[in-house]
């Protein structure tokens, strides 16, 4: 067991951790949670014996070993599954002596000893990891300074699960991997043999591969038993039993306090009064659980929206120069289009981004788009491109160059950054708050399509849920690469892969895709081919996916139907209005004329009404 006692820690003048502790049970997997900035990370460095502390200590059991991602990627001349196999260090130590024993006892011992480790699978439970990571067999034998640092950083995480400490501490795992890891992760912790912490925002994977939630609040931590969907619940039980309790003690402080003031001075309750001052001395205050709201992210739509399609590929190819990653590109986007690609790193999902977002022409082949388009596109790698010098208010400015100071103020307030943080340098705002204000401007002149490529990394749960609200509220079309599952089945209704080199329609949901992951890293191991993702489930969900463009004229009559509606109601109320205030109560004709015009209004009103039922009965069958 690991037993966290009474751990104080400051950071500066910050109080992170307060005098706090938590015992976790052997074989507990654990999601450690908080917002950003609290103090998770440090516990971490703390527990690795990193960093000291002001009280408190850290207690497990002798022997026990303690694992984490390396800081430093590696990236040497050594393969990929040699640096997996290294992270073993029994298991290296006892081969080198292997090699070199000649004592018959000790030779025996380390053979024996080599049969209860397993060593000789070891290479096949090696490239079993780097696989479910992404690496194929091929990868697998190149050098690691081979690959590029996020490539690396998965080794490290490779090296680290293969290893498997008795107490494996995992901060942000799936900031490294794209989909198809992350999926491969949830089933791999969910089956982790020892005790896990993982540091996370990713909400599928507090749902899906951890039995406790270690949650730090105002330098307290807080375990509780089950995933994070129970810890919410459990959560606001225990905030409505302490806002019961305080509202009662407040009341409670409250009449002790009149008393005492009412008889203090008279000498016959003095005692009384001291005798209440004693007990609201004594009284202990119950702190009411503050959740600190979460600035919402507001990604505003185009003035106009634009007839379907607004995107149609026609046979077209895409890549660099001479390189073409993608090709046979058969596809059309409408309007409100909501489409997650899924497929491997490498493949060329954000190859597809650039195409679809007007960075890079087709190579072959023909795009046709409306003319009248404004795409906004997101990526991570974007966030390199805000001048660190700058403030947010600074970066305003250059979209609004004519307009007033408070008008660029009243819009930094908007997109997250109110008074308190316009005008911090963007070198000194958190990973999320880059993010935000990146998004913000992207999104400033009301976009007809969002390309949102990796935006939940450097979010914490409460803002990646005001990230799914907004793009959930968002009117135009959405194309997401995401690796977060939580945020893909609440925001998409289209699941296109890209894979071998082209990009095509799944036909399924993200528990298909999650199947489909796993069977195909199973099938390769086997040697056996992968299945085809292609492969329809449903003639059903395919013929309404070819539809969709076609629902597009449906959608516009529906919406002026709707505008109609509005109008007609609109008049109906000036009319209402106009004989309610008794103006016409000395001009009878003139009071019947509108009288019959309220009758006319009141029978389009109805007919518009019934041309809506119908084509939202027609929409919706379609």
């Amino acid at each position: 067991m690991l037993t966290i006692n009474d751990i104080t820690y400051r950071l500066g003048e910050r109080l992170l951790l307060d005098h706090t502790g938590a015992a976790i049970p052997d074989g507990a997997r654990v999601g450690f949670v908080g917002r950003n900035g609290t103090g998770k990370t440090t516990l971490f460095k703390i527990i690795t014996g990193d960093l000291g502390t002001e009280s408190g200590n850290i207690s497990l059991p002798k022997g026990r070993r303690i694992g984490g991602v390396a800081q430093e990627a590696p990236g040497g001349p050594e393969t990929l599954i040699e640096v997996v196999l290294a992270a073993d260090t029994e298991r290296t130590a006892l081969m080198k002596e292997s090699e070199t024993a000649t004592d018959p006892h000790r030779i025996a011992e380390i053979e024996t000893r080599l049969a209860d480790i397993g060593a000789h699978s070891a290479p096949a439970r090696a490239a079993m990891v780097l696989h479910g990571l992404g690496f194929n067999e091929e990868a697998q034998q190149r050098p690691c300074s081979d690959f590029s640092g996020g490539w690396r950083m998965r080794v490290a995480l490779a090296a680290v699960l293969f290893s498997e400490p008795d107490l494996l501490l995992l901060d942000e795992p799936t900031n490294y991997l794209d989909l198809e890891g992350t999926l491969w992760l949830y089933d791999y912790l969910e089956r982790y043999p020892h005790t896990v912490i993982v540091i996370s925002h990713d909400r599928e994977l507090l749902d899906t591969s951890v039995d406790h939630i270690m949650h730090l609040d105002q330098g307290k931590l807080t375990l509780y038993r089950g995933t994070y969907s129970s810890f919410e619940k459990q959560r606001a039980e225990k905030q409505m039993q302490l806002a019961r309790a305080k509202e009662k003690q407040d009341a409670e402080r409250k009449h002790l306090q009149s008393f005492v003031d009412r008889f203090k001075a008279k000498a016959t309750k003095a005692r009384q009064a001291q005798s209440r001052v004693k007990r609201l001395e004594k009284m202990e205050t119950i702190a009411a659980i503050v959740d600190r709201d979460v600035q919402p992210f507001v990604f505003p739509g185009p003035e106009k929206p634009l007839s379907p399609p607004m995107i149609v590929l026609d046979d077209a190819s895409a890549g660099y120069g001479e390189r073409k990653v993608l090709s046979r590109l058969k596809l059309s986007l409408a309007p409100d289009d909501r489409i997650a690609l899924l497929g491997s790193n490498g493949n060329g999902k954000s190859t597809f981004c650039k195409l679809i977002g007007g960075r890079l022409e087709p190579l072959s082949g023909e795009m046709k788009k409306s003319s009248k388009l404004e795409t906004a596109y997101f990526a991570q790698h974007q966030l390199d491109e805000l001048r660190p010098e700058d403030t947010p208010v600074g970066h305003l400015r250059d979209l609004m160059p004519d307009a007033p100071e408070a008008r660029v103020r009243s819009k930094a307030a908007q997109i997250g950054f109110p008074a308190s943080k316009a005008d911090t340098p963007v070198k000194l705002l958190s990973g999320g708050e880059k993010a935000r204000l990146m998004l913000g401007l992207a999104t400033f002149h009301g976009p007809h399509l969002l390309i949102l490529d990796e935006p939940t990394n450097h979010l914490d749960i409460d803002s990646r849920t005001a990230l799914m609200t907004a793009i959930n509220d968002y009117p135009g079309a959405v194309i997401l690469v995401s690796h977060d599952r939580f945020l893909i089945e609440a925001c998409a209704d289209r699941l296109w892969l890209v894979a071998n080199g082209t990009v095509k329609n799944f036909d399924g949901d993200m528990e298909d895709y999650r199947s489909f992951v796993l069977d195909s890293a199973k099938a390769e191991k086997r040697g056996k081919p992968a299945p085809d993702a292609a492969k329809p489930k449903s003639d059903e969900r395919k013929e309404a996916a070819s539809k969709r463009v076609a629902q597009g004229p449906l959608r516009q009559k529906l919406n002026l139907a709707e505008a109609r509606i509005g109008k007609l109601t609109g008049l109906i109320e000036k009319v209402d209005a106009a004989l309610a205030n008794g103006a016409f109560s000395r001009d009878p004709d003139k009071a019947l004329q509108l009288s019959r015009q309220r009758a006319e209004l009141q029978e389009a009103l109805t007919a518009a009404e019934e041309e809506w039922l119908l084509l939202g009965e027609e929409l919706e069958s379609a």
